[in-house]
């Protein structure tokens, strides 16, 4: 009797072991999802475009706009693209950016001066150019 009991009780622990089967996807739906993210991870970061708030404000506060401070900008979106941000103050330290990231825009420009005095709000994230 002892051998029969034992003998369940290792069936038992046997049978418990074995990993069931996880909740299973069609390999369409797994296929799909797949080329999503894929999709997502491509999406290219278009230039980084001026509104004409931001020109005005940029030119008022004597912000010269080069093709450095564009690549800087630019690489601020990337980055902040990367962990999902979608309205940063891109700064440095004389000058700093509003920038919608889904739709590549400055918003806005200001200076040094001027960044003591405000307060940012509806941005997500800062990014150190």
């Amino acid at each position: 009797m002892i051998e029969r009991l034992s003998g369940q009780i290792q069936s038992q622990k046997i049978s418990s072991a074995v990993p069931r089967p996880a909740k299973t996807v069609s390999f369409e739906a797994a296929l799909q999802r797949e080329m999503q993210l894929a999709q997502e991870v491509r999406q290219p970061v278009r230039e980084v475009a001026f509104s004409k708030h931001a020109i005005s404000r940029a030119e008022e506060r004597g912000i010269d706009i080069t093709a450095d401070l564009i690549d800087q900008l630019r690489g601020g979106m990337i980055r902040a693209q990367a962990k999902g941000a979608t309205n940063i103050l891109a700064m440095d330290t004389d000058k700093a950016f509003i920038i919608n990231v889904p739709s590549a825009k400055v918003i806005t420009a200001i200076t040094q001066d001027e960044m003591k005095e405000n307060i940012f709000t509806n941005i997500d994230g800062a990014v150190f150019l």
